[in-house]
């Protein structure tokens, strides 16, 4: 497979130049992640018509003109599961991908399963396996060999052909309007989550009081500052669990941080005034601007109920040929119940309720919960053995 392989800004330019017009790019890309504060960019691989290259980024002084070529909206722009092609395309521009065709996310529309991964998807559609001898790849390693790099080329080539296909699949199906805006609300997701502070990720907080929660959030930003000054993933600097911990504490002293199990650590012990103080500034944080809760309330929400809905959902995504992945989780079920129970008028509404899932799961939601509408086994030989009736019209019920 003939392939380009640009090492230079000048190969760059000219790669750019030539591409520019092209209707349609299919691209991936390679990188490494487990021991950097953010994923490391080792390699871009580019289709686009009959061009076909392999982008060094160590070769040149910035991928920018390529990253440029994505927020243009004049072209469709592939990838595969792109969350982190998205991450990429952000940091460069402070733009999303323009047009982007993501053939996870269309898979997951047309009756196909969601995730699939880039391997299980290839086999689906068309019909053969990936090598898998480069999968392991130390992708920052240099030089790259003739067979890495064939590998990596691969899947690009792959991606163009699978479009086609799955662009037919999705405008027959009349899904093309539900697969934009979940497109543009994945990467919306992706690029708040990449502009704001997410310490309520922190896992173990959710049930913490308000003063507790302001100390997680001073920890949170006391560690991603030195997570990044020292280039290392977050959880290296300091566990989730040590940051809950303190903040259950609740004092800056010194003594006591030092008592906590971990903190012995000699990796913390010259923290530990760092971290007092950033604890004795979330306790200086006057009360009325302290976090709140996000979430609403879900104490009252009955188990069994929202076990019910969770069905019910599942049942309604297979009948309209969607993977249940791709419409909602427990959460968004839990979030449904607890708006419809416990909702004021200007909350907003919950995912399952919005957009496309509104359409196709809120509507019947409503109907389960205010008793117009049942669920029943209609068939228990076949694949999708539920089936759900309006009340009203059925003349069965209720004899």
């Amino acid at each position: 497979m003939d392939y380009e392989s640009i090492q230079t800004d000048q190969e760059l330019a000219d790669l750019c130049d030539r591409i520019a017009d092209a209707p349609a790019i299919a691209f991936d890309t390679e990188f490494v992640s487990e021991d950097r504060y953010r994923p490391e960019l080792c390699l871009i691989q580019v289709a686009a018509g009959d061009v076909l290259a392999v982008i060094d980024p160590y070769g040149v002084s910035s991928t920018l003109p390529f990253w440029d070529l994505l927020v243009d909206p004049q072209r469709t722009v592939i990838a595969h599961a792109a969350r982190e092609e998205t991450r990429f395309c952000y940091r460069y521009t402070n733009q999303p991908i323009a047009g982007l065709f993501d053939t996870q996310l269309a898979a997951g529309f047309v009756g196909l399963e969601y995730p699939l991964s880039l391997g299980n998807l290839v086999s689906r559609l068309l019909g053969k396996n990936l090598a898998k001898g480069e999968s392991r790849t130390n992708w920052r390693h240099r030089p790259l060999s003739s067979e890495q790099l064939s590998y990596a080329i691969q899947d690009v080539t792959d991606l163009q052909e699978m479009h086609q296909q799955l662009l037919e699949m999705v405008e027959k199906w009349g899904r093309t309007d539900w697969l934009e805006q979940e497109t543009i609300a994945r990467q919306e997701k992706v690029l708040k989550h990449e502009s704001t502070e997410n310490w309520r990720r922190v896992s173990g907080c959710s049930g913490l009081a308000a003063r507790q929660m302001e100390i997680v959030r001073h920890l949170w930003r006391w560690r991603d500052r030195r997570a990044e000054q020292l280039d290392r993933p977050a959880k290296r600097v300091m566990r989730d669990d040590l940051i809950v911990e303190l903040a259950r504490r609740g004092t800056s002293n010194l003594k006591r941080i030092r008592s906590v199990r971990g903190m012995e650590w000699r990796g913390y012990v010259d923290l530990h005034e760092e971290i007092a103080a950033a604890i004795q500034a979330a306790l200086e944080v006057p009360d009325d601007q302290l976090p709140r809760r996000t979430r609403q309330n879900r104490t009252s929400i009955s188990p069994m109920l929202s076990q019910f809905l969770a069905t019910s959902m599942a049942c309604i995504s297979r009948q309209n040929k969607l993977a249940p992945s791709i419409v909602g989780n427990a959460d968004d079920v839990k979030d449904v119940l607890a708006y419809e129970l416990n909702s004021k008028p200007t909350e907003e509404l919950p995912a399952l309720m919005q957009g496309w899932r509104g359409e196709i799961i809120g509507k019947t939601f409503r109907r389960l919960l205010s008793g117009d509408a049942a669920i029943r086994v209609a068939n228990v030989r076949k694949e999708q053995p539920l089936e759900f009736i309006d009340l009203d019209d059925d003349p069965q019920v209720g004899q």
